[in-house]
């Protein structure tokens, strides 16, 4: 976590939490979305507007964390916002390389320690920071670590996902009516 955002937090400690208005789908884009975005409905079918500046991302990148609950957030100064979650908490980017480096979407380098294969096909890597689906422009690279029996993929139930990796998809739908909005 940044310095900055270290003080901010500890001259202001009580500001109430952000639900509902950042978005994470399942290529690692961001998503800012404001009240008439979630009036359209949860994520990711209303979206909202991807962010692009990137010294922006880099800082939601150095400040995405979770709470005990499993509820991802990006810590913005003193205030938690929320993560909507479109699939699994981390994309993975495969390495074209002999080793199938894995690296999420935040830029942090991956163990894998498993991988998965859902109902629909898609492809999942377990690490130590947290469960990822494999980008689906990496899905290639990812089905030669396969074949090379780097990666043995287990059936898995999409579903059965959050609850067994204890993430959370959507923090704002677990908020009471009227709950906190910057």
């Amino acid at each position: 976590m940044d310095d900055i955002v270290k003080q901010a937090l500890a001259k202001w400690p009580n500001v109430p939490h952000c639900y509902g208005w950042l978005g994470l789908d399942a290529r690692g884009n961001w998503y800012m979305r404001d009240d008439r975005t979630q009036a359209q409905g949860p994520f990711p079918a209303a979206k909202g507007s991807m962010l692009r500046h990137d010294k922006l991302i880099d800082f939601i990148h150095r400040n995405y964390d979770h709470d005990d609950e499993g509820q991802w957030f990006f810590q913005n100064g003193p205030q938690r916002v929320y993560v909507e979650l479109e699939v699994a908490p981390f994309v993975w980017r495969v390495a074209d390389d002999k080793g199938f480096a894995v690296t999420a979407h935040t830029g942090q380098a991956a163990d894998v320690s498993g991988c998965l294969l859902d109902e629909e096909g898609r492809l999942y890597l377990v690490a130590p920071i947290g469960l990822g689906l494999v980008h689906t422009q990496d899905v290639g690279l990812a089905s030669e670590a396969i074949e090379q029996g780097l990666w043995t993929p287990e059936p898995v139930r999409s579903s059965e996902l959050p609850q067994r990796f204890g993430h959370v998809l959507s923090p704002a739908a677990r908020q009471p009516a009227g709950a906190a909005k910057p």
